[in-house]
């Protein structure tokens, strides 16, 4: 950790373009959280250019979103690392307690925030505003795991040293964010920072800046001193400049990244010349498994909530669905029912809207892709399988049989409301095809057999099983993958962890 220097902050008297103050907006969203600046050192700062924020929806221009590049990163950078020179030693109750101040004014502007994730987002508003509930609640957890960091004195064998140690905060942290849950994991990892003692460079993704602006807003309202939060969004041509940024810049200690794969690759490569603390929570694909002692009515309630949720763009979406054969075609039939009953494709805002639409017209295309695919080698249309007429980023429901392991559906994380469906006969098979990944986030599988139970839970490959459940998120329980899917473990009480650095101390003389 570098040593805590005064810093100049001249960044702030040369702006090079005039702060704008609001976005306008469409009708319906809060003027006063939908900021457009970036939020930098406790102020509100502009870049030389702006990018423009989309509804996926309708296409329509939400606003235009200061455009920060490598400057304004390094700006941030500095800025958080001054602010760590006094946060740290603010106590753990001083810390809780701001947490808790910011997590009351999310709770109280949650409604606004909701609408926000709406409209940059496309998700359905019932989905949204379940995300910022559960986006405020790792505010919450953490405020209360702020006053739990404890030490440890160990035995030595010599009479006149006592052994120590201590946890401390490991300094800047660099966040960069999704689009899909563009507030919950943000909050998700600073949350666990700030509780921790550690400041923040939050870099949010160039479709879904607003949520992470609107949260700096609430962050000052709360009174998170200067420095601690700061957010730098950025168009999608300043990404990687920025992301290299963050990762080689020496006054930053952590990075902790939500996204694909193969970007996560490229940022723990960047990481990895001044050997940064990371944390990465990478891509999934997700099985989805169906024993024949199921009950395949809360089989198909799971694999509906596991599936469709956000239209099938969570990392956590069922990906793959193994069914055996001897429910096979009962759990297709009931399946395929309860898409066709339950899913409505349409705008977020709308009250009917369980099905939003995807981000871009380059998820569609993946989506559009895997289900030609499919059917070229041999898998049936069971319902939906193309673009839906409600508008260019809208995809139908689909739900595919017949699929084989040879298809690109079987392969890949779709990343959309696709349901590939495999047959299967034994367990030791669908265990197999599971673990055929490099991958391994979330698992699910459902059976009544304890003993299957406890054999299937334990040799799936992945960092979370649901088992009978096809939702696991909760802000108590640790999130994370293995194998490709990532490093480390966020919420719950180990989320704290990947902040603090343990420190050991001799004391002798005694």
């Amino acid at each position: 950790m570098a040593t805590c220097l005064r810093l100049r902050s001249a960044w702030l008297r040369t702006s090079v373009a005039p702060i704008r103050g609001y976005a306008r907006g469409p009708a319906g969203l809060s003027s006063a959280l939908l900021r457009t600046d970036g939020f930098v050192g406790g102020l509100w700062v502009s870049a030389a250019t702006t990018f423009p924020v989309h509804d996926p929806a309708s296409g329509a221009e939400l606003g235009l979103v200061a455009d920060c590049g490598v400057p304004e990163a390094r700006a941030a950078v500095r800025a958080a690392y001054e602010a760590f020179c006094s946060w740290r030693g603010v106590s753990a109750k001083e810390r809780s307690s701001l947490l808790r101040k910011w997590y009351d004014l999310m709770i109280q502007n949650k409604d606004d925030l909701a609408k926000i994730i709406t409209a940059e987002s496309g998700k359905p508003l019932k989905e949204a505003q379940g995300e910022i509930l559960y986006s405020a609640n790792f505010l919450e957890w953490f405020s209360e795991e702020a006053r739990r960091v404890y030490g440890d004195i160990i035995s030595t064998p010599t009479k006149e040293r006592r052994a120590l140690v201590l946890k401390q905060p490991l300094g800047v942290a660099a966040v960069i964010t999704p689009w899909n849950f563009p507030s919950a994991m943000i909050t998700r990892k600073v949350g666990a920072a700030l509780a921790a003692g550690c400041t923040v460079v939050v870099k949010p993704a160039e479709d879904t800046p607003f949520s992470a602006l609107a949260l700096a807003e609430l962050a000052n309202q709360a009174g998170i001193p200067p420095g601690v939060y700061n957010v730098i969004p950025c168009s999608q041509k300043k990404a990687k400049e920025v992301g290299e940024a963050l990762c080689t810049d020496p006054l930053v200690s952590k990075i902790s990244f939500t996204g694909s794969t193969a970007t996560g690759k490229v940022l723990l490569h960047h990481a990895a010349n001044s050997v940064k603390r990371v944390s990465m929570e990478l891509g999934g694909h997700a099985p989805f498994i169906v024993f024949d002692s199921a009950n395949v009515d809360q089989a198909v309630a799971g694999a509906m909530a596991s599936k469709f949720r956000n239209s099938g763009q969570t990392c956590v979406c069922s990906n793959r669905f193994l069914v055996q054969s001897g429910i096979h075609d009962s759990f297709v039939k009931k399946f395929a029912e309860a898409i066709k009953t339950n899913l409505h494709v349409g705008n977020g805002f709308e009250e009917r809207t369980t099905q939003g639409p995807l981000i871009n017209a380059k998820a569609v295309e993946k989506v559009e892709k895997h289900v030609h695919d499919a059917i070229s080698k041999g898998a049936t249309v069971v319902t939906g399988g193309k673009r839906h007429h409600v508008g260019k980023n809208f995809f139908e429901p689909t739900l595919l049989s017949n699929v084989t392991r040879d298809m690109l559906c079987s392969q890949e994380e779709t990343f959309g409301p696709v349901a590939p469906v495999i047959k299967f006969n034994t367990e030791e098979e669908a265990v197999a095809i599971a673990n055929a990944a490099d991958v391994g986030l979330a698992g699910y599988f459902y059976s009544q057999d304890p003993a299957q139970i406890w054999r299937v839970a334990e040799r799936l490959e992945v960092g979370m099983v649901g088992v009978n459940e096809g939702l696991i998120s909760s802000v108590e329980c640790p999130f994370g993958g293995v194998k490709q899917s990532g490093l480390g473990r966020e919420g719950s009480k180990y989320g704290i962890d990947e902040y603090l650095e343990l420190k050991y101390v001799c004391f002798g003389g005694l």
